[in-house]
């Protein structure tokens, strides 16, 4: 009854208006008060109470359910003391004493801003919160991959490979793709068949897995334990902001990571068609472009890496130089809303720009090489970081390769003396049994 009273006044009105009709004038209804809106207005998550000071949130799927006959790995242990500094210990917004309030429209639930060459921690909040990083994780796959592999190698694609779950660059079954091309795919496109196809050189995934845990504990990435190579969740996958900067930190420091990350466009090989699939055709190649879109959008950009699962939500990692200054930015837990997650690491880059180095609130700490490292991962633990596994390779040119070979020199000379001696024992021995026979 409501609705049809409400035409007839907005008929009579409209009738009034256009002069028709001349009877009086129809009461007008009285106006209804506003509706009241039940949306809060956005506020970034509140981590005060260290709400992931152990773990990251529950899983919302079944992504981290274990395969039968295991079980998820404890939580890994938390450092007596914070890994970069005492207040790098806090859970909430952390930044120098003065500085300006953080900026508006920040969804990520942790973050760090930090000078890549000097190493201080600008801002942070919840830096050693523990979150799962998706994609981003790649990065430390990246790493691994370019101590281990040669680059010019060429390699056959497998079913497999192409069948990876998840994101993927568009690689084929018979695809043939040099090593370099497949981290093209991983880091500009996020390609959990690159992924694949580089982890199957390695020994596959567990063994991938394993390297790159090494590499996180080598790193002093405390809080990361990675359950995949690709980034999809997994039992007992975690990470931090603070641990995705140290990451960053490192990759960048390697030259060929640094120009795969900034690269905008590439050329990227098709594939055969499949003998298996009827009408199939050959697939032609494509230009490939870079996913993240700070790179395009942000002056002084050096690339990044974008990242997202269900449970993950939106990560994000960047680096950016301005005025001979260059800040990584690292995002955990976002959202899309209210601004793309590009967009916040803007902000926080600009904001992290307008401050002094000098008044950080911590440091990335540098690659720690002699300290043991112990590891809660349900397979065996990781050996002392002085002495890193043989599936573990070490660049040319390091110390603990030096070591490796002056050991292996050490060995020689030992097994040289013991043959000596043994054969002059010997030889006593049987002048002596000779002189007592002429007797």
């Amino acid at each position: 009854m409501k609705r049809i009273r409400s035409f007839v006044v907005a008929g009579a009105v409209s009738m009034a208006v256009a002069g028709i009709g001349a009877g009086p004038a129809l009461a007008q209804p009285a106006a209804e008060p506003p509706i009241a809106t039940t949306t809060p207005p956005f506020t970034t998550p509140d981590t005060d109470d260290c709400p992931f000071a152990a773990s990251p949130p529950p899983a919302i799927d079944l992504s981290e359910v274990p395969a039968p006959g295991r079980t998820v790995p404890q939580p890994l242990p938390i450092p007596a003391d914070a890994v970069g500094g005492d207040r790098l210990a806090e859970c909430g917004a952390v930044v120098p004493d003065g500085a300006p309030p953080l900026p508006a429209d920040i969804s990520a639930t942790g973050f760090v801003v930090a000078d890549m060459d000097s190493g201080a921690v600008l801002a942070a909040k919840d830096p050693h919160g523990r979150y799962r990083p998706a994609s981003t994780i790649k990065m430390l796959l990246a790493l691994v991959a370019l101590d281990e592999l040669n680059l010019n190698t060429q390699i056959t694609a497998t079913a497999e490979d192409a069948n990876a779950e998840g994101s993927a660059v568009g690689i084929g079954k018979n695809g043939v793709y040099t090593n370099l091309q497949l981290m093209q795919g991983l880091v500009m496109a996020s390609g959990n068949d690159a992924a694949h196809a580089l982890s199957a050189q390695m020994g596959g995934n567990a063994a991938t897995v394993d390297k790159m845990n090494a590499k996180a504990a080598e790193l002093g990435a405390l809080d990361t334990r990675t359950a995949t190579p690709s980034g999809l969740d997994g039992p007992g996958m975690a990470c931090s902001a603070y641990d995705l900067a140290l990451i960053y930190r490192a990759a960048m420091r390697n030259p060929t990571f640094a120009q795969l990350i900034s690269t905008e466009t590439v050329q990227f090989p098709g594939y055969p068609k499949d003998p298996a699939i009827p009408d199939d055709q050959d697939r032609p190649g494509f230009a490939l472009s870079n996913d993240n879109r700070l790179l395009y959008n942000y002056e002084g950009a050096l690339g990044g890496k974008t990242g997202y699962t269900d449970d993950a939500r939106q990560t994000f990692v960047a680096g950016a130089e301005r005025n001979g200054r260059r800040l990584v930015v690292t995002i955990m837990q976002g959202d899309v809303l209210p601004i793309r997650p590009w967009e916040q690491a803007a902000r926080l880059l600009d904001y992290g720009f307008a401050l002094n180095s000098a008044s950080g609130v911590g440091d990335l700490v540098e690659p720690q090489s002699t300290s043991p490292v112990t590891s809660t991962r349900a397979s065996d633990a990781t050996p002392t970081l002085a002495q890193p596994p043989s599936s573990v390779p070490t660049s040319p040119d390091s110390g603990s390769r030096q070591s490796d070979l002056q050991a292996q020199g050490d060995t020689v000379v030992r097994i040289a003396i013991g043959v000596i001696g043994s054969i002059v024992v010997i030889g006593l021995l049987w002048g002596a049994r000779k002189l007592s026979r002429n007797r």
